[in-house]
């Protein structure tokens, strides 16, 4: 039986024409095609202002040392996260303060961040987890600069407003697992000038007057083509998304689980598609034994690994937390194998 996996990219001739249109051109690094790239993500997402760097971590990393966030500044962050934005915060200097989450979408919750502000916050990271638009109306309440993570989310909108376009900062990936997929790679997008002027000078370090401490984050044409062409694909991609996550539902209603759910106002870009059940271990176990791999949605909550306590919601959504396959790759005869395999598994919890 052909183990159906948790995250597959769809990449076909759109990317293999793009590679080649780059390797034919004989320039490999940083040219054209991240220009180009650059400004469609702008225009797509309705970004006011972008660089494309060489993953979503060095986006975050510029978006912080843009904002001028240094050593000794707190930034607060969710704990319900990986660990790429706690790596991002401790490459400034800062120190990470972490928020506990929203149950219905595993999302940063508002007032918990509001609790933990103090005259050294600087900032706010808000991932829009799982594809599903966090709440930017309170968040901006808080009148504290909000770093939009927008990893999971990309054409995901809180009413006709793509997210990324709310804060004073949005980051994106194009990580081989995410939305759209080229090995490598990320944006950064800001309408401030200053943090964007920042952000190009720290993220290379050759052909420059003065010496400073600058990086190597530059985004390869190689990469970028691909990156151009998932970024077209994307509305069709996003598109078999949504039906698969509603085939899912359909399926799952009454089945004695807790099922994804968005914000009023909000459309999600459905990156996973998270079930709360009582015993994720096994579910996954009899899963895996079918042939499917369900993984937790998240690997371990940041306060685990800091050895911190006081998140209740981040607590109980690693326990209770597992997630479906769901990407525009899965063929119909998967989406079926799958299906049929989680409502019977399910059954022996019923």
């Amino acid at each position: 039986m052909k183990l159906i996996p948790h995250s597959r990219p769809l990449v076909g001739k759109e990317e293999l024409s793009a590679l080649t249109r780059v390797v034919r051109s004989g320039y490999l690094s940083t040219g054209i095609e991240g220009e180009a790239l650059r400004k469609e993500i702008a225009r797509q997402f309705g970004l006011k202002d972008s660089a494309v760097v060489s993953s979503g971590t060095a986006a975050l990393h510029l978006a912080l040392a843009g904002l001028k966030v240094g050593p000794g500044d707190e930034v607060i962050l969710p704990t319900y996260v990986c660990t790429a934005l706690l790596n991002a915060v401790h490459y400034v200097g800062a120190v990470p303060v972490l928020s506990d989450v929203c149950f219905a979408d595993g999302n940063i919750d508002p007032k918990d961040v509001a609790r933990r502000i103090t005259s050294r916050t600087r900032a706010v990271i808000v991932p829009h987890m799982f594809g599903f638009p966090a709440d930017m109306k309170e968040l901006l309440k808080l009148k504290i600069p909000l770093i939009e993570d927008c990893a999971q989310a990309a054409g995901a909108k809180i009413g006709n407003k793509c997210v990324g376009s709310f804060g004073r900062a949005a980051i994106f990936s194009f990580y081989s697992t995410k939305l759209m997929a080229c090995g490598e790679g990320g944006v950064l997008a800001s309408p401030d000038h200053k943090v964007m002027k920042e952000a190009r000078d720290l993220l290379s370090y050759d052909h420059r007057q003065e010496y400073r401490l600058r990086f190597n984050y530059k985004l390869s044409d190689l990469q970028a083509a691909v990156a151009r062409a998932q970024l077209k694909k994307l509305p069709s991609m996003l598109l078999r998304r949504r039906k698969i996550a509603e085939d899912y539902m359909r399926v799952l209603e009454g089945a004695g689980v807790v099922l994804p759910s968005s914000r009023q106002g909000t459309e999600p870009s459905f990156y996973r598609f998270v079930l709360k059940v009582k015993d994720p271990v096994l579910v996954m176990s009899l899963m895996r034994k079918r042939g499917i791999n369900v993984e937790r949605p998240l690997f371990r909550p940041l306060h685990y690994y800091l050895g911190l306590t006081g998140y209740p919601v981040a607590d109980r959504l690693q326990k209770e937390s597992v997630s479906l396959p769901l990407y525009p790759s899965l063929t119909a005869g998967e989406l079926e194998r799958i299906k049929t395999s989680i409502v019977d598994v399910l059954k022996r919890f019923s």
